[in-house]
């Protein structure tokens, strides 16, 4: 019983890791850095210091096809970890080795006990609010566009 308890913690862990990176993925740099700005960071060290370099990207055809190499595209990464021992790792579509770094650093005090809860009221939910409300404008004005088609039914036989 026990066992199946760590494993649906670990389980629980990895979802909110992946969620957090997902909303600091898709914000701007200055944003996480301004909200980075109002907390004290960590002091930390650089497993791997930020660096570019590229990544093959795969596609399918016609989504059950075999897959093939579509291209390739330019990636950031970093690692970092607390001098509490949390390890974070940052990975940015594009050359910005900054971002990378700072999504490190996040993804590493997202893991950390006494880090965690200010990490996420003061960086991670405003960056989802304001990233759920750039999706609800878009949806928007894009809704705003939409045409609608009918077929009309002919009396004939």
């Amino acid at each position: 019983m026990a066992s199946n308890q760590g494993l649906r913690d670990e389980s629980d862990g990895q979802a909110r890791r992946r969620a957090v990176m997902a909303v600091l993925a898709h914000s701007a740099m200055a944003d996480i850095a301004g909200r980075l700005g109002t907390i004290a960071l960590p002091m930390h060290e650089n497993l791997r210091e930020p660096e570019h370099g590229l990544v093959m990207v795969r596609g399918r055809i016609g989504g059950d096809g075999a897959p093939f190499n579509l291209g390739e595209a330019t990636v950031s990464r970093a690692a970092v970890r607390l001098t509490t021992g949390e390890i974070g790792f940052g990975y940015v579509l594009g050359r910005d080795q900054q971002k990378a770094q700072m999504i490190a650093l996040c993804d590493a005090m997202v893991q950390s006990t006494e880090l965690s809860g200010e990490i996420e009221t003061k960086v991670i939910a405003p960056l989802r609010a304001a990233m759920i409300a750039d999706r609800s404008r878009k949806a928007a004005e894009t809704a705003a566009t939409r045409v609608d088609f009918y077929t009309m039914v002919r009396g004939e036989g």
